[in-house]
């Protein structure tokens, strides 16, 4: 069984932010194989389903970004998931292009506080994850402002695009593809490919 868990903001006010791409990959899992993301367990939303014969539970954290380490490990030991090769969390990071994908299966935070607060109650930074890049912040941008900012019109469809790889590279984790995942989509994607 694999927990996938999305990373965000609850409440309306941060929706189709920066910041909410994990939860927007979520939902379009959810929307694709049919799991209903509603119930509350571990201060998150959680949805049980099949995707492509794998057992998985879809993970909406409702702690807040900064403490989303609370409701992951909470999860993870309910379900007794091994942490190193059935935990899949998906974020947003500044530091790659609209789109553009980044899988790992170890790292820093890399300044991210919702990875830092994971890392610190998993108490390893050895779990898959997905990182999805929003855009560099621009010159004189506060960096929590950039993330809370919403995508443009051109940004949301070069996000459409990443978040529809981001669901394949989900589904090919699950079937024990990291490693053809990572060389699919970890590379630069040119303007024109997008």
């Amino acid at each position: 069984m694999y927990i996938i868990a999305g990373l965000g903001n609850p409440t309306l006010q941060y929706e189709g932010t920066r910041h909410n791409v994990g939860f927007d990959v979520i939902d379009l899992l959810a929307d694709k194989y049919n799991i209903t993301v509603e119930t509350r367990k571990s201060r998150a939303f959680i949805g049980k389903g099949m995707i492509e014969g794998n057992k998985v539970i879809l993970v909406k954290p409702q702690t807040y970004m900064n403490l989303s380490g609370e409701s992951v490990k909470a999860l993870v030991d309910y379900y007794k998931i091994d942490k190193e090769s059935e935990l899949l969390v998906i974020y947003d990071d500044v530091s790659l292009g609209t789109g553009q994908l980044r899988i790992r299966k170890k790292g820093s935070a890399g300044g991210h506080n919702g990875i830092k607060n994971i890392i610190s109650h998993l108490d390893t930074d050895v779990f898959l994850r997905m990182k999805i890049g929003v855009g560099e912040k621009p010159k004189k941008y506060d960096l929590a402002d950039y993330v809370l900012s919403r995508f443009s019109k051109e940004e949301r469809e070069q996000m459409e695009a990443g978040y529809e790889k981001a669901v394949k590279a989900a589904v090919m984790i699950l079937n024990g593809e990291t490693d053809a995942a990572m060389n699919e989509y970890n590379r630069k994607v040119k303007p024109e490919e997008a």
